[in-house]
């Protein structure tokens, strides 16, 4: 047992999973929505859909979306901020199926009018866990810089983006790859020891068949 399992992570609010993941959350899905946010939907299930006022859990979900890290005093009033900022916020109870109780999805409109779609559970002690990025199921947590490659599963792929990330004295600490069907859309998940140029995201973008490209910088509890 370490100090963390002792005194928790330092946050805002009466609970680790409820308040603490949920701003973890919130600020994950914000990155991969790459911060051009208008409308928010928040699908609450389980524990969150029962309890989620009374543990703060919709204050601390909107704090996520607003950048603020779970010991921001701002978390409290992140419902009244996002109003001024014109963000538009509603929550609504569902079942997300057979998945952790303390699970969200985030339906997110961006100012480009494209629709994110990411899906996560706080699973305790401020940790959490994405498990779909729009309908994708995935499996990372946000504890390393990472990346979401977006790509068509063809051979070669993942060995020209490994060799990028050599070029440039990279190490990838996990790496795992999720498809559907063979051949057709998948998403490359690396969790990575070190933060990425804008240099390397382009060399990466500029490999045939690589739809999309998001780095995320890794979000302390």
């Amino acid at each position: 047992m370490g100090v963390f399992d002792i005194v928790g992570p330092v946050m805002i609010g009466p609970s680790s999973s409820h308040t603490a993941g949920a701003a973890r959350l919130g600020k994950i899905a914000r990155e991969i929505a790459e911060d051009q946010i208008t409308e928010v939907e928040f699908l609450l299930h389980g524990s969150f859909a029962e309890t989620y006022k009374g543990h703060g859990t919709d204050r601390a979900l909107v704090a996520g979306i607003l950048g603020f890290d779970p010991w921001d005093d701002r978390l409290i009033d992140s419902l009244s901020i996002a109003s001024k900022k014109n963000i538009l916020i509603k929550f609504t109870k569902t079942d997300l199926g057979d998945v952790h109780p303390n699970t969200v999805k985030f339906i997110i409109k961006r100012s480009d009018n494209k629709i994110v779609k990411i899906q996560g559970s706080s699973i305790g002690g401020g940790i959490v866990n994405i498990t779909k990025i729009d309908d994708q199921d995935v499996d990372f947590n946000g504890d390393y810089p990472t990346l979401i490659i977006e790509h068509i599963d063809k051979a070669g792929i993942i060995s020209k983006v490994t060799e990028i990330l050599y070029h440039h004295g990279i190490n990838i600490a996990f790496m795992k790859v999720f498809r559907d069907k063979r051949g057709e859309n998948a998403m490359m998940i690396l969790e990575i020891d070190d933060q990425l140029d804008d240099k390397i995201i382009d060399d990466i973008n500029k490999v045939d068949n690589i739809q999309s490209v998001r780095f995320l910088r890794g979000i302390d509890i």
